[in-house]
């Protein structure tokens, strides 16, 4: 294996999680870090269970978290059940198409897309497969990028609400889609802050 691709786990290093200080582990499975007192693996302990974990959670609450009405409208001209699916219809109906795109691509397209992501981190991980690491790592990264901007899916919710044509008199309040949706956005952050992404190198600290 050429030398620039030698691993920190095959000299006893690893890097402290909240300092960024690489330490000297050795053949300990854990220390405490000399800069800021963190403890230090050389993997997350268990982070292919806890990312699979919260990924199937996440993919379970997806499906009702588009379905089921993420807000319910009280008012004067009677009740009504908005889905995030139905709201997407309805801007499309009042010729709103940007915004239209906008709540699609945020609130159904970017969840999707992480729970893809992870996944196949996951699975290639699992099998500790050799192969398109570089391709790997790229996606870790984008997948962690989107995930900070996983709020926004819960700010298109809060949007779709002052969309609503309301009467005078009106109440809303939160649908179960609404708590499912949020949820989503939850399990997805811890899913990714879970993965350890060194696990994609491992094949290399065993080749001969």
């Amino acid at each position: 294996m050429p030398a620039e691709l030698t691993l920190g786990r095959r000299l006893g290093l690893a890097i402290c999680p909240g300092c960024l200080a690489i330490c000297d582990i050795g053949r300990h499975s854990a220390v405490r870090c000399p800069r800021c007192g963190g403890t230090v693996h050389f993997r997350i302990p268990d982070s292919l269970q806890k990312t699979s974990a919260y990924l199937a959670a996440a993919a379970i609450l997806y499906a009702p978290a588009n379905l089921l009405p993420v807000m319910h409208t009280n008012s004067v001209l009677g009740e009504e059940d908005n889905t995030i699916l139905s709201g997407v219809a309805e801007l499309i109906h009042t010729g709103s198409w940007p915004l239209a795109l906008l709540v699609f691509f945020a609130s159904v397209v970017v969840p999707l897309l992480k729970l893809f992501g992870i996944s196949v981190l996951v699975w290639m991980s699992a099998r500790r497969a050799p192969d398109h690491q570089l391709a790997r790592v790229r996606l870790y990264r984008v997948v962690e990028f989107v995930g900070r901007w996983s709020m926004l899916d819960v700010y298109v919710i809060t949007l779709l609400v002052a969309l609503v044509r309301m009467g005078k008199l009106a109440s809303v309040s939160a649908g179960p889609g609404a708590l499912a949706f949020a949820a989503v956005v939850v399990l997805t952050l811890l899913a990714a802050r879970s993965f350890d992404p060194r696990s994609i190198w491992d094949p290399i600290a065993t080749d001969d």
